[in-house]
Order: C-alpha cells, then structure tokens, then sequence
C-alpha cells in the first residue's frame, strides 16, 4: 500500500508538481488547498480536499481519514512586493498558519515535514554562491515569515520528535508542458511567465525593475531552478527522512545566475520578438545577487538538477504559454524582476 502525504498548497505550481512526482514515485498525494491562489484543475494526481491549514481540527481529521504519513507545505504567500505592501498577510498566513498545521500534526500523531523555504532568507547576500551556514537576515516580510518558521523547526524536534527537512530554493521556473503544468497566477510577477507572454504577444512589455545594480549588466540577478528539479528534491528529501536522514537545511538552484536582461533575451530570441522589455526604477526588498551553492543537497540528498539550465527552462516555459488548454488566469501587472 502506498504512503499517503498531505500536499498543503498542493493545487499551486510547485505544489502540483511536486505532487506530480510523488505520484510517480509511488506514493499517494492528498490535497489541500484553499484554492486562493491554487487551481482546482491542477490538482490531478491523488485526492484533492478543499480546505485551509490554520483549520486545526479539519486538518486533524483529514489526515487521521486519509492515514497521512508525513507533510509537505507549499500553501505560503510568496511575492516579494504584496509582503512589503501587506506585510499582515503574509505574517499571518506563512507563519501562524504554518505553526497551526504543525499543531496538526503533533495532534494526528505525524511527525514527518518538508517545508517550502526561499532563498530570501538569506537577504542582501555577497557571496558568489550562498551555502546553507550563511548567515540569514531577509530584507522583507516574506523572507522573514520563513525563516521565522526555520527557526522553529528544530524546537519542535527537540521537544516533539519533528523530523523535518526546510528546502530554499531560489527562483522557481519553467514548466512541465507534458503534463500541463504551469505558472497560471492571477496576479502574474515572476520575469519569465510575464516575458513569455510579452514575447508571444498576449500582454504588454514586461518590466526591468532596476538597471544600476552593481552587477554584469547593471539588472538583479538570479538562480533559476526548474519546477520539475524541484519536484524531484521534494520525493528525494521524502525517502531521505524516511530513510532516517537528519533534519537539516538545503538549498535548491541551479547553481548559476543570469541577469534579468539576459532572461529578457533569451525568451526573445527563443521567440523570434524583440522589444518585450521596458526599463523602471528598482523595487523595494529586492537583492541584486542571489544565487545558490547546493552542494550539499547534491551530497547529501543525490539531487541532480537536469532541466535548470536557462534554454530548457525557457524552452518549457514557452510551450506551456502557447498550449491552447492552459489557464487564463493572467492579469496585466508588470511589477515583475
């Protein structure tokens, strides 16, 4: 009989992914997910249950009903600019509903946990690639609701027996077009979605914000890891706490960094468009260098990133905005980096 795992968010991007592996690698999903941001029709791999992870007891029940095993936690806020705007929401939501669902675990007796980190944790970081003992200081709110969530991890160990893995990965990207998965956000402000969709002419230039950063060409630059890489992390870390593995932190990237310029013209010339870009002043809670050393994932976890290079990502991300039966759930915000 296949292991049930709670896949909180699990109609999201990541979420639906990382259930998409999990599948595949004979366990069984279950679902939930408030639908806020996630997709109904997302949610097509194991049991999908509507509901919200700071409901206790609906928690309790659902994974007492399903024989949940262990816990992977996506349902978080993540954009950078509605956390400096509506810092509230994202307090509220990544972390008191995040230690709410812990609660739920401790009471329904699992006590197996992946957390869906970020990179932002670690802030305005100097170094060419940041390993997991560089110190963390997040320079907005979103940041901050997750490491504020690591830094509880290891008291609930210590007091409850929490076996639990927090992986940070950096900017998810790309697409599984095989499978129909996506980033189809309503609020769309990640670079190479809003690009892609400039590029093939279904929205307007997509926004440089920033071009004095100190860096190659003077735009942010950032480790793009593909969404399917990342699925492959979450199953590895699984069977690594199962396996007895030690409850620890890792980064998730590709290892390499581009700038949000090169991003920009590598999904025109993937394309066949130009002038997809205009040029605005930076945003706040923005580092101009993040890029991940994940090294230690790769030791420890067996983790090898296959389809994180910029061409495969940008090739996947293409074929997914031109696939006819992809969601329309697009605005036309440009506040994207």
């Amino acid at each position: 009989m296949s292991f049930s795992i709670l896949v909180a968010g699990g109609a999201g991007y990541v979420g639906s992914a990382a259930c998409r592996g999990l599948a595949l690698a004979g366990f069984r999903p279950v679902v939930v997910d408030n639908l806020s941001t996630g997709h109904r029709w997302a949610s097509r791999w194991g049991v999908f249950e509507q509901g919200d992870i700071s409901d206790t007891p609906a928690m309790v029940a659902l994974m007492r009903r399903h024989s949940v095993k262990a816990v992977m936690h996506f349902a978080a806020h993540a954009l950078v600019s509605e956390s400096v705007a509506h810092p509230d929401r994202y307090f509220r939501n990544n972390f008191c509903g995040t230690m709410m669902l812990l609660d739920a675990m401790r009471i329904a007796g699992v006590d197996t946990f992946v957390f869906s980190s970020t990179g932002a944790v670690y802030g305005n970081a100097s170094p060419a690639a940041i390993s997991e003992d560089h110190p963390r200081a997040p320079i907005n709110p979103y940041g901050l609701s997750k490491k504020l969530i690591e830094d509880a991890l290891p008291w609930y160990q210590s007091a409850y027996g929490l076996k639990w893995v927090a992986l940070r990965y950096f900017n998810a990207a790309g697409a599984i077009p095989e499978d129909h998965i996506g980033e189809a956000h309503a609020c769309e402000t990640h670079l190479i979605p809003l690009a892609c969709l400039a590029a093939l002419g279904k929205r307007g230039p997509v926004t440089v914000m920033g071009t004095d950063y100190e860096t190659r060409d003077g735009t942010a630059i950032r480790d793009y890891v593909h969404v399917a890489d990342l699925a492959d992390a979450h199953v590895l870390t699984l069977r690594h706490l199962q396996k007895g593995g030690v409850s620890e932190f890792f980064n998730l990237g590709a290892g390499e960094g581009h700038s949000v310029r090169e991003v920009v013209r590598s999904i025109e010339a993937k394309a066949g468009a130009s002038g997809i870009s205009r040029d605005v002043p930076r945003r706040a809670g923005d580092p101009p260098v993040l890029v991940a050393d994940c090294s230690k994932a790769r030791k420890v976890l067996g983790w090898q990133p296959r389809r994180s290079d910029l061409a495969t990502i940008v090739d996947d991300a293409l074929a997914w905005h031109r696939d006819p039966i992809m969601a329309t759930a697009h605005s036309h915000r440009t506040d994207a980096n």
